[in-house]
């Protein structure tokens, strides 16, 4: 751990977060919530009212254009204040810049301590809440001994791939394994560090509060235990995952994630805070008391789910093995309609979904990880209007 930033925590820790539930039905193909909703928040926090209307039930998908190509193993992605988008190589270690309009990649620079290996490696990246002041990269990787989150200084003035500092420890023992490492992190609107992690292939420590791995963590920037999280003095925010890789908030401040499930069912969860997600006792939706089902839930063969995004009402779930875009409608903490996939075989793997702003993502593509077959140019970023 590093030295708290302790008037920066204490800013941090009045701000609130609204997070909710849902569960679904079961059923083949793509499953939709059933209605029930469980809402959760942090101390002091009020539920929302509904805001917003539900969006449409049919929505479309239009690529605009390719903006790099030949990228190696890219995984994390990063958008930076004024446009240029920073990308991270798992196997690579290494950390690009990209030119949003001319898609020339600056390479800033190797993560000094990744060691690349299965699916483990340099994953997700994210920028500090005070990025125009510190610079820092938030890197959550695999290393020698566990997975961690570090942070790490980008100093535009140095040589190219030179640009980034010593990593700084935010916080460590994460369970490592040659699969099932997690590895999306994200700052919430409240200002905190949430992490997902994966159940490093031992299943039994998705259901062991005291275990790192399986989870979805919320820590403050300095890797603290998050004020007003579930289980005191833990980082726990949520338990019972096999392998969380997407993180997303909607419009009204409500957590999504996206998890990884074993030969069954994938799923989309709404994230209630100290909820059970059921693993490895249930897999997708199973009305057992004490868990929490899914909002919707896919065959593993039509999703194995990554990155997801929220936008205008809609959750946006990138698909590995699936190789298609899904569209989640949101009403609440329930899919207000049925999923509908885009994109479907014509891009390979997909890994990440960002917000572009306004009615835009970034894509970004999957097929050199070892899991897929590299489509002509290999692994790509692209921009793309969604409705």
């Amino acid at each position: 751990m590093i030295v708290e930033r302790r008037a920066v925590t204490a800013v941090l820790a009045a701000a609130s977060l609204l997070l909710a539930a849902g569960c679904s039905a079961g059923g083949a193909g793509p499953s939709l919530g059933d209605g029930r909703t469980a809402t959760g928040a942090a101390p002091g926090a009020s539920s929302p009212r509904a805001a917003f209307p539900a969006p449409p039930a049919k929505g479309s998908v239009k690529v605009l254009r390719t903006v790099a190509e030949h990228l190696k193993t890219p995984w994390g992605l990063a958008p930076l204040p004024g446009g240029d988008l920073l990308v991270s190589s798992r196997d690579e270690g290494t950390i690009l810049r990209i030119d949003e309009r001319t898609g020339r990649k600056t390479e800033l620079g190797t993560v000094s301590g990744v060691a690349p290996a299965g699916e483990g490696g340099l994953l997700g990246i994210a920028l500090s809440p005070d990025y125009a002041a510190d610079h820092m990269i938030y890197a959550y990787f695999t290393s020698a001994s566990d997975n961690r989150v570090v942070r790490v200084r980008y100093d535009e003035r140095r040589p190219a791939g030179e640009q980034l500092g010593a990593p700084d420890t935010v916080f460590k023992g994460i369970p490592k394994g040659f699969i099932h490492n997690g590895g999306r992190i994200a700052f919430g609107p409240d200002g905190m560090l949430y992490a997902g992690t994966g159940e490093s292939g031992r299943r039994g420590l998705a259901q062991d509060k005291k275990s790192l791995g399986g989870k979805i963590l919320r820590m403050t920037p300095d890797g603290e235990p998050a004020p007003g999280n579930p289980f005191p003095g833990s980082v726990v925010y949520s338990y019972g995952h096999r392998n969380v890789q997407g993180l997303a908030w909607d419009r009204e401040q409500r957590l999504f994630a996206s998890e990884f499930g074993q030969d069954t069912w994938d799923e989309l969860n709404a994230i209630r805070p100290g909820g059970d997600y059921g693993w490895p006792v249930a897999e997708g939706r199973s009305a057992k008391p004490g868990f929490l089902d899914p909002v919707a839930q896919w065959h593993t063969d039509d999703a194995s789910p990554s990155g997801v995004a929220a936008v205008g009402g809609v959750i946006w779930m990138a698909a590995l093995k699936g190789e298609r875009l899904w569209r989640v409608p949101l009403r609440g903490t329930t899919a207000s309609a049925a999923p509908q996939a885009f994109l479907t075989g014509v891009y390979g793997r997909l890994r990440t979904v960002v917000p572009a702003g306004g009615d835009r993502i970034w894509l970004m593509t999957s097929n050199t990880d070892g899991r897929g077959t590299p489509k002509k140019g290999d692994d790509r970023l692209l921009e793309a209007r969604v409705r």
